[in-house]
Protein backbone atom coordinates (compact mmCIF):
# COMPACT_ATOMS: atom_id res chain seq x y z
CA UNK A 1 0.00 0.00 0.00
CA UNK A 2 1.44 3.38 -1.04
CA UNK A 3 2.10 6.19 1.44
CA UNK A 4 0.36 9.46 0.55
CA UNK A 5 1.52 12.97 1.42
CA UNK A 6 -0.38 14.15 4.48
CA UNK A 7 -1.96 17.18 2.77
CA UNK A 8 -3.15 15.12 -0.20
CA UNK A 9 -4.51 12.38 2.06
CA UNK A 10 -6.45 14.93 4.12
CA UNK A 11 -7.96 16.56 1.04
CA UNK A 12 -9.00 13.25 -0.49
CA UNK A 13 -10.57 12.09 2.75
CA UNK A 14 -12.45 15.40 3.00
CA UNK A 15 -13.74 15.20 -0.59
CA UNK A 16 -14.81 11.56 -0.59
CA UNK A 17 -15.75 11.13 3.09
CA UNK A 18 -14.98 7.41 2.72
CA UNK A 19 -12.47 5.29 4.65
CA UNK A 20 -9.28 4.34 2.82
CA UNK A 21 -8.68 0.56 2.74
CA UNK A 22 -5.99 0.08 0.11
CA UNK A 23 -4.09 2.08 -2.54
CA UNK A 24 -1.39 1.74 -5.19
CA UNK A 25 -0.55 2.17 -8.85
CA UNK A 26 -2.33 0.10 -11.50
CA UNK A 27 -3.36 0.26 -15.14
CA UNK A 28 -6.95 0.33 -16.33
CA UNK A 29 -8.84 0.07 -19.61
CA UNK A 30 -12.26 -0.93 -20.89
CA UNK A 31 -12.62 -4.18 -22.77
CA UNK A 32 -13.28 -2.17 -25.93
CA UNK A 33 -10.05 -0.14 -25.59
CA UNK A 34 -6.69 -1.24 -26.89
CA UNK A 35 -4.26 0.39 -24.46
CA UNK A 36 -4.04 0.60 -20.69
CA UNK A 37 -3.73 3.91 -18.84
CA UNK A 38 -1.72 4.37 -15.65
CA UNK A 39 -3.58 5.55 -12.53
CA UNK A 40 -3.04 5.84 -8.84
CA UNK A 41 -5.98 3.93 -7.33
CA UNK A 42 -7.65 4.07 -3.93
CA UNK A 43 -10.16 1.62 -2.54
CA UNK A 44 -12.43 3.77 -0.32
CA UNK A 45 -15.47 2.01 1.04
CA UNK A 46 -17.05 0.08 -1.83
CA UNK A 47 -15.72 2.51 -4.46
CA UNK A 48 -12.52 2.35 -6.50
CA UNK A 49 -11.25 5.91 -7.15
CA UNK A 50 -8.71 6.58 -9.90
CA UNK A 51 -6.29 9.54 -9.90
CA UNK A 52 -3.88 10.68 -12.60
CA UNK A 53 -1.01 10.68 -10.11
CA UNK A 54 -0.31 10.41 -6.40
CA UNK A 55 -0.51 14.20 -5.87
CA UNK A 56 -3.92 14.80 -7.43
CA UNK A 57 -6.52 15.48 -4.75
CA UNK A 58 -9.67 15.02 -6.89
CA UNK A 59 -10.29 11.68 -8.55
CA UNK A 60 -10.60 11.42 -12.34
CA UNK A 61 -12.69 8.25 -12.56
CA UNK A 62 -14.47 5.92 -10.16
CA UNK A 63 -15.89 2.42 -10.20
CA UNK A 64 -18.89 1.54 -8.07
CA UNK A 65 -17.97 -1.95 -6.93
CA UNK A 66 -21.54 -2.67 -5.82
CA UNK A 67 -22.19 -3.24 -9.54
CA UNK A 68 -19.49 -5.91 -9.72
CA UNK A 69 -20.72 -9.31 -10.91
CA UNK A 70 -17.44 -11.19 -11.11
CA UNK A 71 -13.65 -10.72 -10.93
CA UNK A 72 -11.52 -13.24 -12.80
CA UNK A 73 -7.87 -13.33 -13.95
CA UNK A 74 -7.43 -12.90 -17.71
CA UNK A 75 -4.15 -14.85 -17.85
CA UNK A 76 -2.87 -17.70 -15.65
CA UNK A 77 -0.66 -16.99 -12.68
CA UNK A 78 2.98 -16.36 -13.64
CA UNK A 79 5.58 -15.24 -11.16
CA UNK A 80 7.28 -11.86 -11.85
CA UNK A 81 4.78 -11.12 -14.62
CA UNK A 82 1.98 -8.56 -14.65
CA UNK A 83 -1.43 -9.79 -13.58
CA UNK A 84 -4.63 -8.73 -15.37
CA UNK A 85 -8.12 -9.06 -13.88
CA UNK A 86 -11.42 -8.76 -15.69
CA UNK A 87 -14.12 -6.99 -13.68
CA UNK A 88 -17.55 -7.66 -15.14
CA UNK A 89 -19.87 -4.83 -14.12
CA UNK A 90 -23.57 -4.45 -14.85
CA UNK A 91 -23.03 -2.16 -17.83
CA UNK A 92 -19.40 -2.68 -18.84
CA UNK A 93 -16.28 -4.81 -18.51
CA UNK A 94 -13.15 -3.29 -17.02
CA UNK A 95 -9.61 -4.68 -17.08
CA UNK A 96 -7.17 -3.91 -14.29
CA UNK A 97 -3.46 -4.63 -14.65
CA UNK A 98 -1.00 -4.91 -11.73
CA UNK A 99 2.79 -5.06 -11.84
CA UNK A 100 3.16 -8.50 -10.23
CA UNK A 101 1.01 -11.41 -8.99
CA UNK A 102 1.50 -10.51 -5.28
CA UNK A 103 0.11 -7.02 -5.71
CA UNK A 104 -2.68 -8.43 -7.87
CA UNK A 105 -3.61 -10.92 -5.15
CA UNK A 106 -3.86 -8.14 -2.55
CA UNK A 107 -6.08 -6.06 -4.82
CA UNK A 108 -8.32 -9.05 -5.49
CA UNK A 109 -8.61 -9.81 -1.76
CA UNK A 110 -9.61 -6.26 -0.81
CA UNK A 111 -12.06 -5.78 -3.69
CA UNK A 112 -13.90 -9.05 -3.12
CA UNK A 113 -13.97 -8.51 0.65
CA UNK A 114 -15.73 -5.12 0.47
CA UNK A 115 -18.14 -6.39 -2.21
CA UNK A 116 -19.14 -9.71 -0.64
CA UNK A 117 -18.63 -8.61 2.99
CA UNK A 118 -16.48 -11.68 3.63
CA UNK A 119 -12.88 -12.71 3.06
CA UNK A 120 -12.45 -15.04 0.07
CA UNK A 121 -11.47 -18.54 1.10
CA UNK A 122 -8.72 -19.01 -1.48
CA UNK A 123 -6.28 -16.16 -0.98
CA UNK A 124 -2.50 -16.45 -0.97
CA UNK A 125 -1.73 -13.85 1.70
CA UNK A 126 0.67 -13.62 4.63
CA UNK A 127 -0.77 -13.68 8.19
CA UNK A 128 -0.15 -9.95 8.65
CA UNK A 129 -1.91 -9.17 5.37
CA UNK A 130 -4.89 -11.28 6.40
CA UNK A 131 -5.15 -9.46 9.73
CA UNK A 132 -5.30 -6.13 7.93
CA UNK A 133 -7.99 -7.55 5.68
CA UNK A 134 -10.01 -8.64 8.73
CA UNK A 135 -9.85 -5.09 10.10
CA UNK A 136 -11.10 -3.73 6.77
CA UNK A 137 -13.99 -6.20 6.78
CA UNK A 138 -15.08 -5.09 10.26
CA UNK A 139 -14.96 -1.40 9.28
CA UNK A 140 -16.89 -1.98 6.07
CA UNK A 141 -19.65 -3.92 7.80
CA UNK A 142 -20.20 -1.03 10.21
CA UNK A 143 -20.07 1.58 7.45
CA UNK A 144 -22.39 -0.29 5.08
CA UNK A 145 -24.94 -0.91 7.84
CA UNK A 146 -25.19 2.82 8.52
CA UNK A 147 -25.21 3.70 4.81
CA UNK A 148 -28.17 1.43 4.04
CA UNK A 149 -30.59 3.75 5.86
CA UNK A 150 -29.33 7.34 5.54
CA UNK A 151 -31.46 10.09 7.13
CA UNK A 152 -33.77 11.80 4.66
CA UNK A 153 -33.65 15.58 4.41
CA UNK A 154 -36.71 17.59 5.46
CA UNK A 155 -39.22 18.60 2.81
CA UNK A 156 -40.35 22.17 2.18
CA UNK A 157 -43.59 23.12 3.91
CA UNK A 158 -45.59 23.31 0.68
CA UNK A 159 -44.49 19.77 -0.28
CA UNK A 160 -45.08 18.04 3.04
CA UNK A 161 -48.19 16.35 1.65
CA UNK A 162 -46.38 15.01 -1.42
CA UNK A 163 -44.17 11.97 -0.92
CA UNK A 164 -43.29 13.13 2.58
CA UNK A 165 -41.21 10.59 4.51
CA UNK A 166 -42.94 9.18 7.59
CA UNK A 167 -40.80 8.36 10.61
CA UNK A 168 -41.67 5.27 12.64
CA UNK A 169 -43.28 5.92 15.99
CA UNK A 170 -40.80 6.70 18.69
CA UNK A 171 -38.15 8.07 16.31
CA UNK A 172 -36.81 11.48 17.24
CA UNK A 173 -34.39 13.70 15.33
CA UNK A 174 -30.79 13.50 16.47
CA UNK A 175 -28.08 16.12 16.69
CA UNK A 176 -27.02 15.48 13.09
CA UNK A 177 -30.17 17.13 11.72
CA UNK A 178 -29.60 20.13 9.45
CA UNK A 179 -31.36 22.44 11.91
CA UNK A 180 -28.22 22.29 14.07
CA UNK A 181 -26.29 24.15 11.35
CA UNK A 182 -26.32 27.91 12.01
CA UNK A 183 -26.76 28.69 8.31
CA UNK A 184 -29.67 26.28 7.66
CA UNK A 185 -32.98 28.04 6.92
CA UNK A 186 -36.30 26.60 5.77
CA UNK A 187 -36.64 29.07 2.89
CA UNK A 188 -37.04 28.97 -0.89
CA UNK A 189 -34.37 29.86 -3.43
CA UNK A 190 -35.79 33.35 -3.94
CA UNK A 191 -35.96 33.97 -0.19
CA UNK A 192 -32.39 32.77 0.34
CA UNK A 193 -31.06 35.01 -2.44
CA UNK A 194 -32.97 37.96 -1.01
CA UNK A 195 -31.51 37.32 2.46
CA UNK A 196 -27.97 37.22 1.08
CA UNK A 197 -28.55 40.33 -1.02
CA UNK A 198 -30.05 42.46 1.76
CA UNK A 199 -27.62 41.42 4.50
CA UNK A 200 -24.21 40.60 2.99
CA UNK A 201 -22.54 41.39 6.30
CA UNK A 202 -24.21 38.32 7.87
CA UNK A 203 -22.46 35.88 5.51
CA UNK A 204 -22.58 34.41 2.02
CA UNK A 205 -23.73 30.75 2.35
CA UNK A 206 -27.21 29.39 3.12
CA UNK A 207 -28.18 25.70 3.21
CA UNK A 208 -31.89 25.10 2.62
CA UNK A 209 -34.38 22.39 1.57
CA UNK A 210 -34.72 21.69 -2.13
CA UNK A 211 -37.94 21.38 -4.08
CA UNK A 212 -36.51 18.14 -5.53
CA UNK A 213 -37.09 14.98 -3.53
CA UNK A 214 -34.31 13.60 -1.34
CA UNK A 215 -32.18 16.70 -1.78
CA UNK A 216 -30.95 19.86 -0.13
CA UNK A 217 -29.66 23.00 -1.82
CA UNK A 218 -26.86 25.44 -1.10
CA UNK A 219 -27.18 29.09 -2.10
CA UNK A 220 -24.14 31.36 -2.01
CA UNK A 221 -23.38 34.97 -2.87
CA UNK A 222 -19.86 35.54 -4.15
CA UNK A 223 -18.30 38.90 -5.00
CA UNK A 224 -16.38 38.81 -8.29
CA UNK A 225 -14.64 41.42 -10.44
CA UNK A 226 -17.93 41.96 -12.30
CA UNK A 227 -19.97 42.28 -9.12
CA UNK A 228 -21.89 39.97 -6.76
CA UNK A 229 -23.00 36.62 -8.21
CA UNK A 230 -25.67 34.25 -6.85
CA UNK A 231 -25.14 30.49 -7.27
CA UNK A 232 -27.23 27.47 -6.25
CA UNK A 233 -25.93 23.90 -5.85
CA UNK A 234 -27.84 20.66 -5.41
CA UNK A 235 -26.95 18.31 -2.54
CA UNK A 236 -28.27 14.77 -3.05
CA UNK A 237 -28.74 12.38 -0.13
CA UNK A 238 -27.03 9.04 -0.93
CA UNK A 239 -26.08 5.88 0.92
CA UNK A 240 -22.62 7.22 1.71
CA UNK A 241 -23.73 10.72 2.72
CA UNK A 242 -24.35 13.68 0.41
CA UNK A 243 -23.26 14.17 -3.18
CA UNK A 244 -22.50 17.71 -4.38
CA UNK A 245 -23.53 17.99 -8.03
CA UNK A 246 -20.48 19.59 -9.63
CA UNK A 247 -18.68 18.95 -12.90
CA UNK A 248 -16.82 16.33 -10.91
CA UNK A 249 -19.19 15.11 -8.21
CA UNK A 250 -17.98 15.18 -4.63
CA UNK A 251 -19.36 12.97 -1.85
CA UNK A 252 -19.21 13.86 1.84
CA UNK A 253 -20.76 12.24 4.89
CA UNK A 254 -22.77 15.17 6.32
CA UNK A 255 -24.11 18.65 5.60
CA UNK A 256 -21.52 20.04 7.97
CA UNK A 257 -18.81 18.64 5.70
CA UNK A 258 -20.63 20.11 2.70
CA UNK A 259 -20.26 23.52 4.33
CA UNK A 260 -16.61 22.88 5.16
CA UNK A 261 -15.94 21.81 1.57
CA UNK A 262 -17.33 25.06 0.13
CA UNK A 263 -15.41 27.13 2.67
CA UNK A 264 -12.20 25.37 1.74
CA UNK A 265 -12.80 25.58 -2.01
CA UNK A 266 -13.42 29.34 -1.73
CA UNK A 267 -10.29 29.70 0.41
CA UNK A 268 -12.47 30.91 3.30
CA UNK A 269 -13.39 34.11 1.46
CA UNK A 270 -17.02 33.25 2.33
CA UNK A 271 -18.57 32.43 5.68
CA UNK A 272 -21.94 30.96 6.70
CA UNK A 273 -24.97 33.25 6.87
CA UNK A 274 -25.53 33.90 10.57
CA UNK A 275 -27.89 36.80 11.39
CA UNK A 276 -26.65 39.27 13.98
CA UNK A 277 -28.40 40.07 17.24
CA UNK A 278 -31.39 42.39 16.67
CA UNK A 279 -31.07 43.78 20.21
CA UNK A 280 -28.44 46.24 21.48
CA UNK A 281 -26.04 44.82 24.03
CA UNK A 282 -24.39 47.96 25.48
CA UNK A 283 -25.36 51.37 26.86
CA UNK A 284 -23.64 54.49 25.53
CA UNK A 285 -22.63 56.23 28.77
CA UNK A 286 -20.97 59.13 26.94
CA UNK A 287 -24.25 60.18 25.37
CA UNK A 288 -26.04 60.03 28.75
CA UNK A 289 -23.34 62.13 30.43
CA UNK A 290 -23.45 64.70 27.63
CA UNK A 291 -27.23 65.01 27.93
CA UNK A 292 -27.11 65.45 31.71
CA UNK A 293 -24.38 68.12 31.48
CA UNK A 294 -26.40 69.96 28.86
CA UNK A 295 -29.43 69.98 31.12
CA UNK A 296 -27.34 71.39 33.97
CA UNK A 297 -26.12 74.27 31.75
CA UNK A 298 -29.59 75.44 30.71
CA UNK A 299 -29.91 79.14 31.83
CA UNK A 300 -32.59 79.87 34.40
CA UNK A 301 -35.31 82.47 33.80
CA UNK A 302 -34.61 85.89 35.35
CA UNK A 303 -38.29 86.67 36.01
CA UNK A 304 -41.16 84.63 37.22
CA UNK A 305 -43.62 83.13 34.80
CA UNK A 306 -46.58 85.20 33.65
CA UNK A 307 -49.71 84.48 35.66
CA UNK A 308 -52.89 85.11 33.76
CA UNK A 309 -55.54 86.74 35.86
CA UNK A 310 -58.92 85.18 36.13
CA UNK A 311 -61.65 87.01 34.34
CA UNK A 312 -65.30 87.36 34.93
CA UNK A 313 -67.94 87.38 32.28
CA UNK A 314 -69.84 90.65 31.92
CA UNK A 315 -72.98 91.42 30.05
CA UNK A 316 -72.92 90.95 26.33
CA UNK A 317 -69.76 89.84 24.58
CA UNK A 318 -67.31 91.86 26.63
CA UNK A 319 -64.99 90.61 29.32
CA UNK A 320 -63.82 92.98 32.04
CA UNK A 321 -60.66 92.55 34.08
CA UNK A 322 -61.00 91.80 37.73
CA UNK A 323 -59.28 94.72 39.46
CA UNK A 324 -59.27 92.88 42.73
CA UNK A 325 -56.66 90.49 41.33
CA UNK A 326 -54.12 93.30 40.77
CA UNK A 327 -51.58 93.34 43.56
CA UNK A 328 -50.53 96.39 45.47
CA UNK A 329 -47.27 96.89 43.60
CA UNK A 330 -49.04 96.92 40.23
CA UNK A 331 -51.62 99.50 41.48
CA UNK A 332 -48.92 101.76 42.87
CA UNK A 333 -46.95 101.62 39.65
CA UNK A 334 -50.02 102.44 37.61
CA UNK A 335 -50.91 105.35 39.88
CA UNK A 336 -47.43 106.82 39.67
CA UNK A 337 -47.57 106.59 35.86
CA UNK A 338 -50.87 108.49 35.69
CA UNK A 339 -49.71 111.17 38.15
CA UNK A 340 -46.50 111.65 36.19
CA UNK A 341 -48.36 112.15 32.89
CA UNK A 342 -50.64 114.77 34.44
CA UNK A 343 -47.71 116.65 35.97
CA UNK A 344 -45.91 116.78 32.63
CA UNK A 345 -49.01 118.13 30.87
CA UNK A 346 -49.53 120.82 33.52
CA UNK A 347 -45.92 122.00 33.25
CA UNK A 348 -46.17 122.24 29.45
CA UNK A 349 -49.35 124.35 29.60
CA UNK A 350 -47.93 126.71 32.17
CA UNK A 351 -44.83 127.27 30.05
CA UNK A 352 -46.88 128.02 26.95
CA UNK A 353 -49.13 130.49 28.87
CA UNK A 354 -46.13 132.39 30.14
CA UNK A 355 -44.85 132.83 26.59
CA UNK A 356 -48.18 133.88 24.98
CA UNK A 357 -49.77 135.67 27.94
CA UNK A 358 -53.06 133.80 27.51
CA UNK A 359 -54.89 131.23 29.59
CA UNK A 360 -55.38 128.04 27.54
CA UNK A 361 -58.47 127.17 29.52
CA UNK A 362 -60.08 130.55 28.72
CA UNK A 363 -59.32 130.16 24.98
CA UNK A 364 -60.88 126.75 25.06
CA UNK A 365 -64.08 128.16 26.56
CA UNK A 366 -64.19 130.99 23.97
CA UNK A 367 -64.20 128.57 21.01
CA UNK A 368 -66.72 126.41 22.68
Amino acid sequence: MSVLPRVVYKRRAHITALPLYYSGHLLKKLSSEADFKMYFAELRGDTLLLYKDVKQDTYTEKLNLLQLKSMQPVSPYQRKMPTIFSLVMRTEEVHLKMDNPDTGEEWRGYILTVVKKEIPSQLQLLPGQRMLLEDVLAQEKIRSTYAENPPLPPRPAHLLGVCAPVLPQGDTPDNSSPETLPCFFNVTRQEAEQMLKQNPEYGGIIIRPSTMANSYALTLRQVTAKGPVMKNYRLICTKSGFTIKLETTVTVSSLKEVLEYFLEMTEYSLHPYIPGDIYDTCIDMKASKHLSSTMRNVPKAQTGPVVLSQTKQGEGEYVFPDDNNMNKVQRDAKLRQVVGLRSNNTEKECTRKAKTGTDPFEMQSTYM
